[in-house]
């Protein structure tokens, strides 16, 4: 990731919203792919994404903090571009079988049932988490609003 780039968007997000932090925040990409992050991230510009999901474990493992409400966060495309500011107005931990269906809709992915959003985790968190999968595993449950684009 271009320092000089993300510092750029960053000047830019706040000046276009002045109540940002000084500091420049993380910046990340949805999902695990470049495909995915551009895909996700699509979501997030139309408006139909507001909430994400994380394994709890995967906190530890990488050593980053939990988010917290009223966290700035900038989005990267599937290039590694922000495009993106979004900020954490909401957070829950559950265990995986009590994510709801109100979050599975605000994450916005297939027809947002929380059917389709059990099914696609699963499979996502089987393939990629260190652990593996597991119904009673921990979830952070974020909802996000959209500030900058």
């Amino acid at each position: 990731m271009d320092d000089t780039r993300l510092a750029d968007f960053w000047a830019a997000a706040r000046a276009a919203e002045p109540t940002l932090p000084p500091a420049v925040p993380a910046a990340w990409a949805f999902g695990a792919t470049p495909a995915q992050a551009d895909d996700l991230l699509a979501l997030v510009l139309a408006g139909v994404k507001t909430a994400t999901a994380s394994a709890l474990d995967d906190y530890d493992v990488d050593g980053d903090p939990l988010p917290r409400a009223g966290d700035a966060n900038i989005v990267l495309d599937g290039r590694d571009r922000p495009r993106a500011v979004i900020v954490t107005s909401a957070v829950e931990i559950l265990p995986f079988a009590e994510v709801t269906a109100e979050h599975a809709w605000a994450e916005g992915e297939g027809d947002r049932s929380l059917a389709h959003w059990r099914a696609e985790h699963e499979e996502f968190w089987r393939a990629v988490h260190p652990s593996g999968f597991r119904p009673d595993m921990p979830v952070v449950c974020e909802r996000f609003r959209l500030v900058y684009r």
